[in-house]
């Protein structure tokens, strides 16, 4: 084999493996998550009242951590992932 098919071949195995994400994986992975991205934000008492699942998701973007919304879902790994959010900041009421 080539060098340069042995990269491609590993790339593709790099992304399936990414894609191929247990729900039950990135739902553990998002709830500790939400709780970094608290202290990492320095959200005050206020902000945490409200937290904005959108900042959430674009923090994890920014940091590397966006293939944990990358799951099989019945309702959409976003819907699940901000269920999560919610649950974990006690903010399930506005749901």
């Amino acid at each position: 084999m080539t060098p340069i098919r042995i990269r491609i071949e590993s790339l593709f195995l790099e992304n399936h493996a990414v894609l191929s994400m247990k729900k039950d994986e990135c739902r553990q992975a998002i709830r500790q998550l939400c709780h970094k991205w608290s202290q990492d934000a320095n959200l005050t008492a206020i902000q945490l009242e409200h937290p904005s699942f959108s900042d959430f998701k674009t923090w994890l973007n920014k940091n590397g951590y966006s293939h944990y919304l990358n799951f099989r879902s019945v309702m959409g790994a976003d819907y699940d992932a901000e269920l999560w959010f919610d649950q974990e900041f006690k903010q399930t009421w506005r749901r």
